[in-house]
């Protein structure tokens, strides 16, 4: 475990990479010298946090916010994945949700390809992702073939989101399928969420594009 000032510009420029470039120094046992590229091949898992995100998690005083995910995933959060140290136990504590409001965008992509085809067989597409409205079938991010299959209504965010605000909302946080290769349809949530004047948006493909 190792400690670092959020900010500190005299010493280092990013501290979640300077803690694991002293992380990495220590149990290697080799000095890494900074700006020296980190071979990540040898890191398992990286936990990090903030006095201030983590206090707001124990206390729960953290701002109202909403959650905007796709159509049909609006319990997934609170449902959970069953990932729990006692998996047995009869008498679960489950901690409470973070946000107070979820809205779902009638929205899907999907991808082409599957990871179980013993051929491995992948589509080839000309679009880009950023070509969306002209194509069904666009490349992702990723560089894997993405199938729009609903876009989302922009007049129907619009009404939805403003009855957070309405309510007091000005946070929301944005997760929908596939975002991290497709952020088309995330873009445009955040697009239409700061016309509205919500003055924290957070969209999954900005801050980790990764599948879960």
């Amino acid at each position: 475990m190792i400690k670092l000032l959020s900010e500190d510009p005299q010493n280092y420029e990013d501290a979640p990479l300077e803690g694991i470039r002293r992380l990495m120094q220590k149990f290697t046992g080799t000095e890494i010298k900074r700006g020296q590229a980190l071979d990540t091949s040898k890191i398992e898992s990286i936990r990090m946090g903030t006095t201030v995100a983590t206090n707001a998690l124990l206390e729960r005083k953290g701002e109202k916010m909403a959650m905007v995910v796709s159509k049909g995933f609006k319990d997934c959060l609170e449902i959970g994945n069953q990932s729990r140290p006692k998996i047995f136990d009869l008498a679960i504590r489950r901690p409470d949700v973070l946000y107070q409001k979820v809205v779902e965008v009638d929205e899907r992509v999907t991808l082409e390809d599957y990871a179980e085809d013993p051929y491995r067989n992948q589509t080839k597409v000309e679009a880009k992702h950023d070509e969306s409205d002209k194509n069904d079938l666009v490349q992702g991010l990723s560089g894997e073939a993405v199938r729009i299959l609903q876009r989302p209504d922009e007049s129907k965010i619009k009404e939805d989101l403003q009855k957070l605000y309405d309510e007091g909302i000005r946070s929301i946080s944005v997760c929908l399928m596939h975002g991290y290769t497709f952020p088309v349809h995330e873009a445009l949530v955040g697009k239409v969420a700061k016309e509205i004047g919500f003055e924290h948006v957070s969209l999954s493909h900005e801050l980790m594009p990764m599948m879960f």
